[in-house]
């Protein structure tokens, strides 16, 4: 008795070990993003870091965590104004009247502002300046309600633009970042207690927007000191909140971080610290997101370990050239042209950020658009060439794909025929619809035979 039960407790025993010893063989990648994650260590509440020039996320902390984004809110209010600008709605010189509002909110030295006047007009570059270098709450919402009428449409012009960025957790309450708490009767939407609501990835394909779609911007984001000086007797001196610009005194260089050209900065007591950075270095940009950091410099501090992470850790490759031919699908077959066949190959190239050292680690997948052939998987004559038959993925060799802000199908690479395919004349046709009918009826034939036999 006392054998038997020795010899279950022994069979169960190793195949648990089989298990785990299974189990840890068939998730390698699993291990390794999570070594990769640790040895990072940001010590903020969320962050996110993602390459620009692709969308590709190469680090991701509670990234889909909904929190507080203080003045990293106005980053809505630039991409509007800029879009405006763009559509011609706007000008820089455009007149700006100031709402009893907005003069309300703008004396309030406690928080970022520069005081405005009822009696004078600002004009948007001036307010704009205002809000993206000292983060000015009163020139905020005299853009928004420029633009909307009032800062109630504007909040609804903001959360309608956000879902088509794909912003899939924001929420927008006010255009400056201010608590209700803090506006009062002023708040145009919600609560007293409520606040914009906004994820790491939510800011990420933001600030991915404004540096793709208007690139200006930040010539006015990496401005480190201006001096305000429309309506006032004496300048004020604006000092940028994001330190890690080049321009400030000595002590201010241990933040500083070459290459860094915006975004914005944030802080309520709700919020904590917070910043949506980018930097570019030799055309490789970078943008980053931290939330909730315990001081003014550790949201800094915590955006350089992110950069320093993204550039040390990662290199841009050309992982595949335009014209490659990919290896079990060379050809496609055609009917009714001058030649049978026709040869494919990849419509563009393909640039990643690739972690140092696996520059192999990938797989091409290739995908045929079934509505470009007939029933039996043939191209029909006449072929264009350079015509799409269908698109081209990429995936880690352990068929895990890469991560995007956005959908993965704006990574698809278009597979296309490498030459022109002309249709045969009629007679050519008609030959071959001969053939084929001959050759239809010897098949037939061949198997009765068969059967027979």
């Amino acid at each position: 008795m006392n054998f038997k039960i020795h010899l279950q407790k022994a069979i169960v025993f190793c195949a648990v070990f089989c298990f785990l010893i299974a189990f840890s063989l068939q998730t390698p990648s699993m291990a390794k993003a999570n070594t990769s994650e640790s040895n990072l260590n940001v010590n903020a509440k969320s962050a996110i870091l993602i390459d620009a020039n692709t969308g590709q996320i190469l680090f991701e902390k509670n990234a889909d965590k909904v929190l507080p984004p203080a003045s990293m809110t106005k980053m809505m209010t630039e991409y509007l104004v800029m879009k405006a600008l763009h559509s011609g709605k706007l000008t820089w010189d455009t007149k700006v009247s100031i709402s009893d509002y907005v003069y309300h909110i703008s004396q309030n030295r406690a928080y970022s502002n520069v005081p405005l006047r009822k009696d004078y007009q600002y004009t948007v570059k001036e307010l704009y300046e205002a809000m993206a270098i000292y983060s000015a709450n009163g020139a905020t919402i005299a853009l928004a309600e420029k633009i909307g009428g009032s800062e109630k449409n504007f909040v609804n012009l903001m959360n309608k633009t956000a879902k088509e960025i794909g912003m899939e957790h924001a929420k927008y309450i006010n255009s400056s970042g201010l608590e209700n708490v803090d506006l009062g009767d002023y708040a145009p939407v919600g609560g007293p207690n409520d606040s914009n609501l906004l994820s790491p990835k939510d800011l990420a394909k933001l600030a991915y927007r404004i540096v793709t779609d208007y690139p200006e911007a930040l010539k006015i984001s990496s401005t480190p000191l201006k001096d305000f000086t429309a309506g006032v007797d004496h300048p004020i001196n604006m000092v940028n909140w994001n330190y890690m610009l080049p321009g400030f005194g000595e002590n201010m260089n241990q933040y500083k971080y070459q290459g860094v050209d915006g975004l914005k900065t944030g802080h309520t007591d709700l919020a904590g610290y917070c910043f949506t950075g980018t930097v570019n270095q030799n055309g490789h940009r970078l943008i980053s997101v931290v939330f909730g950091t315990k001081s003014d410099g550790a949201r800094f501090i915590e955006t350089r370990k992110l950069f320093d992470y993204g550039y040390q850790q990662f290199s841009m490759k050309t992982l595949v050239k335009k014209g490659t031919e990919l290896k079990n699908a060379k050809t496609l077959s055609v009917l009714k042209g001058k030649e049978d066949k026709v040869k494919i190959g990849l419509g563009q190239s393909l640039k990643l950020a690739v972690e140092n050292g696996n520059e192999k680690d990938y797989k091409i997948q290739f995908h045929l658009d079934k509505s470009k052939l007939d029933k039996d998987g043939n191209l029909v004559a006449p072929v264009k060439k350079g015509e799409k038959v269908g698109y081209a993925t990429v995936t880690h060799k352990d068929g895990s794909p890469y991560s995007y802000l956005f959908n993965q199908k704006s990574t698809e690479i278009p597979v296309v025929t490498s030459q022109a395919v002309e249709k045969s004349n009629w007679f050519v046709l008609m030959m071959q619809g001969i053939g084929h009918f001959f050759a239809s009826i010897f098949h037939g034939i061949g198997s009765l035979f068969g059967k027979i036999f």
